[in-house]
């Protein structure tokens, strides 16, 4: 079995959120100012997207970075056949 990259299953979530909120590359690409060919690529798993594109993308997605995140996470854990870890608070993570 092929391993899954977390640059995939970004692209994947990402691509999901975007459909179902019935909006387009090119709504996505204008409001998080990035260009249409790289947003497409990044939805693809292509490319890896850093935190400050992908916090835009999520800004306009209107979805919480953390939230997208724990997305991501929660599809790894599936693919490792691991049970996702609680969400700890902040304070208690770094304790």
């Amino acid at each position: 079995m092929k391993p899954v990259l977390v640059r995939e299953l970004i692209g994947e979530s990402l691509r999901e959120e975007r459909v179902a909120q019935g909006k387009t590359l090119r709504e996505i690409s204008t409001s998080a100012r990035v260009s249409l060919g790289y947003l497409s690529e990044v939805e693809r798993g292509q490319k890896e997207a850093s935190s400050e594109l992908l916090a835009s993308i999520c800004g306009a997605l209107d979805v919480p970075l953390s939230i997208m995140l724990n997305v991501v996470s929660e599809k790894m854990a599936t693919y490792e056949k691991v049970t996702p870890l609680p969400i700890r608070p902040v304070a208690q993570a770094a304790a």
